[in-house]
């Protein structure tokens, strides 16, 4: 059958859930235009302040605005947070302390943690160094999370848990709020003390609440994916309990500044609208990832999510067999971007990551998955990773385009 044939029928497959998908775009909307008008949100928050950055009164709304729409006491939203690992590792660095316990419960931690935490690396002030224990829950021969041993997983020492809501680089489902909130039952019931922090990185708008507003003390995630709309330059964010908030500002300034400091370079105005236009865009990539998984479903190759399953973050992972296929769909990816589609993707080595990594990523923001973007590690089953996308029309072409690259099964 042509590839335009095949498309087409996957678009007539998919186009009844796209209904469904506007309406929690219409709800999560709604929470984002309640906290702008409880707020009081006005074009003054738009200016900006040099130097220090004290009393950015646009930053300090910034961030109540943020907290009310994750269900959160608080939150910091910064420019000066390279990347959500950074986020991530200013939350780890701001609650743990020498002798205290981080144990991850989704299985292995994605690959640009494991230098953080001390798993490979050059050990440049990792949390090992620090003498802070790790252990991991590995997950079930399934790929799920492993609820049994969940239960009797929190010892006295635990300080935290790390819930990684996306898949990352594993063949795994991602998690619901639902399951979070479970999580974060079972491990409050056998240590009320001990803090939950979630990975929130692709999470955000999915569903209609977060998992700050089901239990979780703290989450982390970046400016660059779901939250900034795909317009927002840098940045990342941290939500949660008030105090754990400020301990982790205080990694990422000092203590005793904390999260009073830091200029947004005039960027406040992106940082509000990017919010605004989150709902929807997350929206559209969530149309484009059922798409992708319909559409490459018929062509034979495993996917995950299924197609037509209801989603939990914006990535679609293909299971493509081979390094050849792997860097192919990445090639024609990026010959359908918007930016760079002259480019060839090769496969090379990334900071922070174990493996060679092939990418295509023609975004208008360096680093952003916002736009329609696809990558994978050089390694065994040659799984592509795919993310967002402005519009899920642009995903079809794009698709169409990898379909005819790779390929039937």
């Amino acid at each position: 059958m042509k590839s335009s044939n095949l498309l087409a029928a996957a678009e007539k497959a998919v186009l009844p859930i796209f209904t469904e998908i506007d309406a929690q775009v219409k709800e999560n909307l709604k929470k984002v235009l309640e906290a702008f008008r409880q707020q009081r949100v006005g074009v003054h928050h738009f200016a900006s302040v040099s130097g220090y950055g004290h009393d950015d009164l646009g930053r300090e709304t910034l961030d109540k605005v943020f907290a009310q729409i994750m269900g959160a006491e608080a939150a910091i939203v910064r420019v000066q947070f390279v990347s959500g690992t950074h986020a991530i590792a200013s939350a780890l660095f701001g609650v743990l302390r020498p002798g205290d316990e981080m144990l991850a419960v989704a299985g292995h931690p994605y690959d640009t943690l494991e230098e953080v935490i001390g798993l490979r690396g050059n050990f440049q002030g990792s949390l090992a160094e620090f003498y802070i224990k790790y252990r991991e829950l590995p997950l079930t021969e399934n790929g799920n999370l492993d609820w049994v041993a969940l239960k009797t997983a929190i010892k006295k020492e635990t300080r935290l848990i790390l819930i990684q809501r996306s898949c990352g680089y594993s063949w795994r489902q991602s998690l619901s709020i639902e399951e979070i909130a479970k999580i974060i039952k079972i491990v409050k019931e056998q240590n009320p003390h001990t803090i939950c922090l979630v990975d929130n990185c692709y999470g955000e708008f999915i569903e209609n609440q977060e998992p700050t507003a089901v239990g979780a003390d703290l989450m982390a995630g970046s400016l660059i994916k779901n939250p900034g709309g795909t317009i927002v330059t840098a940045g990342g964010y941290i939500a949660g309990k008030a105090n754990l908030v400020e301990a982790a500002a205080c990694r990422l300034t000092a203590p005793g500044i904390g999260s009073s400091g830091g200029a947004t370079f005039d960027q406040n105005r992106l940082l509000f609208q990017g919010l605004f236009l989150a709902p929807q865009m997350v929206a559209e990539a969530i149309k484009g990832s059922h798409l992708l998984a319909y559409l490459f479903h018929q062509l034979g190759y495993p996917v995950n999510p299924a197609p037509l399953l209801p989603r939990r973050d914006v990535i679609q992972a293909i299971q493509l067999g081979s390094p050849e296929k792997l860097i192919a769909f990445c090639r024609a990816i990026q010959k359908n971007s918007p930016v760079g589609s002259y480019l060839d993707p090769v496969p090379a080595e990334m900071p922070g990551y174990e493996s060679k990594l092939v990418m295509a990523g023609g975004t208008f923001i360096d680093g952003s998955t916002s736009e329609f973007s696809a990558d994978g590690p050089l390694r065994e089953p040659y799984i592509v990773f795919c993310q967002g996308g402005t519009h899920w029309t642009h995903v079809a072409i794009a698709a169409q385009a990898a379909m005819e690259a790779v390929g039937y099964a």
